[in-house]
């Protein structure tokens, strides 16, 4: 008798827990959305809001054209770590790319002596295109109405001016150039001329002259996603101009930060090897 007594204790005790935790978790207050899941403007004076972090996910970084996956013979000690990835074109109507007989065998020759001939591994900035499909991601900044955007890429503290406004060509080439904005509809395009001739657009050795002009056109499809394209007209390396498309995607993480990669003391062994003597 005291045992069943016992139980039927023990058995209220757990209906009464189990009625007020649900109670109790019915009357709890419910967790506050986070900041970044909270609603994004839609537009900025009119304008598609470009703001927040965006990657590329594609392998164009390592090569535009398509390419099978591939090892690197002076990378072997990495093993599987350091291979190619196999990659589809990012070519609009795919295809290859136009160069010129003479560009051609440049890019040949690039390509045979990476990875030391690459710019990127010099710790040099990426020029444009290349930035916008690294294989980092970048920030957009934009304000309200016609202002300016600022571009920042976290690989050699690389970052660009979109001027709106300002016309005027650089007296001199640069790393990164001069990128000037316009909008049309509700798509931003970006012209982006003086360049040097010393960035490459990827790590297959595909390279431009000083007369390259890309035009970006960046065209939010919807909150999260940005179609992006980019035309390079250069008559002295390309027979015809051409165009490579694909998506970048927005970081949604509420805790998402670009954090900065300077990679001077990474290439100090390439760049000044004759300098360092051998350790005994």
């Amino acid at each position: 008798m005291m045992r069943k007594r016992l139980i039927g204790a023990v058995g209220a005790a757990a209906l009464l827990f189990a009625v007020g935790a649900g109670l109790a978790q019915q009357r709890a207050p419910q967790p506050a959305a986070p900041a970044a899941a909270a609603a994004r403007p839609a537009s900025i004076g009119g304008h598609p809001n470009f703001n927040g972090i965006w990657q590329a996910m594609s392998t164009a970084y390592w090569n535009l054209e398509a390419h099978s996956a591939e090892g690197v013979s002076e990378l072997w000690r990495l093993g599987a770590i350091g291979a190619i990835p196999a990659g589809k074109s990012v070519l609009k109507g795919g295809g290859k790319i136009p160069y010129l007989p003479d560009a051609l065998k440049k890019r040949n020759d690039n390509r045979a002596g990476w990875p030391g001939t690459d710019p990127e591994a010099k710790c040099y900035m990426l020029g444009i295109p290349r930035s916008t499909y690294h294989n980092m991601p970048f920030q957009i900044f934009q304000g309200a109405g016609d202002a300016d955007l600022l571009m920042v890429y976290p690989f050699a503290a690389g970052q660009r001016v979109i001027y709106m406004k300002d016309k005027r060509e650089l007296p001199v080439d640069s790393w990164m150039g001069k990128s000037m904005g316009a909008w049309q509809g509700d798509t931003l395009v970006v012209t982006t001329i003086n360049q040097n001739d010393q960035t490459w657009l990827d790590r297959a050795g595909n390279h431009h002259s000083p007369k390259l002009k890309v035009t970006e056109r960046f065209t939010l499809t919807d909150s999260s996603h940005i179609r992006y394209e980019a035309t390079m007209d250069d008559p002295l390396t390309y027979s015809q101009p051409w165009t490579i498309e694909l998506t970048l995607y927005r970081d949604t993480d509420p805790n998402t930060q670009l954090l900065e990669h300077k990679c001077v003391p990474f290439s100090e062994m390439l760049l000044y090897q004759d300098l360092f003597k051998p350790k005994p």
